[in-house]
């Protein structure tokens, strides 16, 4: 037995929808979304913001933190490939998304 090392294999779908995949890291995007609109919509109402405002600042940051996570994984995991298909970065169906991405996206968004 070998306890130097751990092979962490784990299926990233929890379950399947009419033959669509959930994934485990789309399930934490979704929470993430959710816990963020509550904490700002606490936000807003404390400073007398009028909540109109919330929802496009809202989806502003969640296409920006979801493009931004999307061209992170393209561009620190694999640039040579994407560059080389620019038009594969599209296809988000495949999979690859990069947390510290969306997180720089977040910033600029």
């Amino acid at each position: 037995m070998n306890l130097l090392a751990v092979y962490w294999d784990v299926d990233p779908v929890i379950f399947s929808i009419w033959k669509i995949d959930i994934r485990y890291y789309s399930l934490f995007f979704i929470i993430a979304f959710a816990i963020g609109y509550y904490i700002f919509k606490g936000f807003f109402q404390r400073e007398g913001v009028p909540l109109k405002l919330l929802d496009p600042l809202l989806y502003t940051l969640i296409i920006g933190t979801l493009v931004g996570a999307r061209l992170g994984h393209c561009l620190f995991y694999q640039p040579d490939y994407y560059l080389a298909n620019p038009l594969e970065i599209l296809y988000v169906w495949e999979g690859g998304l990069a947390s510290h991405g969306g997180a720089i996206a977040l910033l600029l968004a």
